[in-house]
């Protein structure tokens, strides 16, 4: 066959861009196509434009377990481009990295657009061809076991290997609108149907909407259908205009989604998820007994953000805020402390795939040789990050995922050219 290239990669976000220049490092004559008119579109505005770019665990059993049933099939490339190999990677090009809250790793400067600058520098210093605002229409194969090119808004390009990472569904205003999964069911493979995964959740009560931008750094919330406890989980929360966001609440968005099957769901949430009630009632009788002439409004910001008193007294609906300290009951009292560990919200909904972080679905790992991320149904196509149905919480599972497989393909990728020539 003549082609152009040695390598295609359709797709330049994390997964790809690693992907592309790891093949054209090995030597390879590599074509990037990328829809949008720049590289990492989505990768700009990961972990709030702040890019959660790895999870510092550095033992891959403990890490792996949290790709669910998709572990037994990650050893492999986690093997050869593991969580150290990320952090060789992006420190020997001049971007150190910090270990935040939860091993949440993120660049030193915290600028998501700083780890696409590494990025694009490693895929122009190996010489990559690199065409933007091009939109592949079709995969081109032999009707066998081997893809021949594409045909793209740009023209046919022809290529001996085949690398897809363009994505899946979450946040399709970077350009993620699903189209790999469509070119994988064509292709034969077989394509797990996406869900959102991680995502923020729609709530009832305006209160929470009014708090929109505040974070509670650590808090607690159960989850509840029909008043009945389900499930609890400690983290940050993000209040938002339409509801609730942050890594403790979108890694219950799964959960949460099958419980609205089944009834009405609410949930309480806990501003001081490590002290007890009785310690917490202790604690607010011994700073009252100190400030008693002080407004109640001041004193409550001894215990929560102030811009959540005025919504705590208005749920309250028991105590002013323009009252003193020395006029509040035993029972008021009680009940602020109650209220503190139990603020209640009903969960109407969870956002759909332009507000989803992650979502699941894609080529099921069965039909992969995960050792080189090629296709067991063609010889020479790989396929990497969200294009595999792979669940994961956030908190940097998923850009890892990015750089494993990406980094694995681009490794492979090629090697059947000696059969090709």
């Amino acid at each position: 066959m003549n082609a152009d290239f040695d390598v295609i990669v359709v797709g330049g976000g994390a997964s790809g861009m690693i992907a592309a220049g790891r093949a054209a490092e090995r030597g390879k004559r590599v074509l990037l196509l990328e829809k949008n008119k720049r590289l990492g579109e989505k990768l700009r505005i990961t972990g709030g434009g702040r890019c959660n770019i790895a999870n510092a665990e550095f033992d891959d059993r403990a890490l792996l377990r949290h790709y669910g049933k998709a572990e037994q099939f990650l050893y492999s490339p986690f093997s050869q481009f593991g969580v150290k190999d990320t952090y060789a990677f992006f420190e020997s090009k001049g971007l150190p990295l910090v270990v935040q809250e939860k091993k949440r790793v993120f660049p030193q400067t915290e600028r998501a657009s700083d780890v696409v600058r590494v990025l694009e520098e490693y895929i122009r210093k190996n010489k990559v061809m690199l065409q933007l605002d091009t939109l592949v229409r079709e995969i081109i194969t032999d009707g066998k076991r081997s893809v021949l090119g594409v045909k793209s808004s740009r023209g046919e390009y022809r290529a001996y290997t085949m690398i897809l990472s363009s994505g899946g569904f979450s946040h399709p205003e970077t350009g993620s609108t699903g189209d790999g999964f469509d070119w994988l069911g064509k292709l034969g493979h077989t394509v797990q149907v996406p869900t959102p995964t991680l995502v923020p959740l729609a709530v009832r009560e305006q209160w929470a909407k009014k708090l929109s931008g505040v974070a509670l750094a650590k808090a607690g919330i159960t989850f509840f259908v029909n008043g009945k406890k389900q499930f609890s989980k400690t983290g940050e929360i993000l209040f938002t205009h339409f509801g609730l966001s942050g890594p403790c609440v979108l890694n219950s968005a799964a959960k949460v989604s099958d419980l609205l099957h089944e009834g009405v769901v609410t949930a309480e949430i806990d501003i001081t998820p490590d002290v007890d009630l009785r310690k917490l009632e202790a604690h607010i009788l011994d700073v009252f007994e100190r400030n008693k002439n002080k407004l109640l409004k001041n004193m409550l910001k001894e215990f929560m953000p102030s811009a959540v008193v005025a919504p705590f007294v208005e749920i309250s609906k028991k105590i002013s805020e323009d009252g003193k300290v020395h006029s509040v009951t035993k029972e008021q009292r009680r009940e602020i402390a109650k209220l503190m560990k139990c603020l209640p919200v009903t969960i109407t909904n969870l956002l759909g795939y332009d507000r989803a972080i992650v979502v699941d679905g894609g080529a099921v790992l069965e039909e992969i040789d995960t050792r080189s991320m090629r296709s067991k149904l063609y010889d020479n196509l790989y396929i990497t990050g969200d294009l595999l149905h792979v669940n994961r919480p956030s908190g940097g599972y998923s850009l890892q995922l990015c750089w494993t497989t990406g980094y694995v393909a681009g490794s492979h990728a090629g090697e059947e050219l000696r059969d090709s020539h």
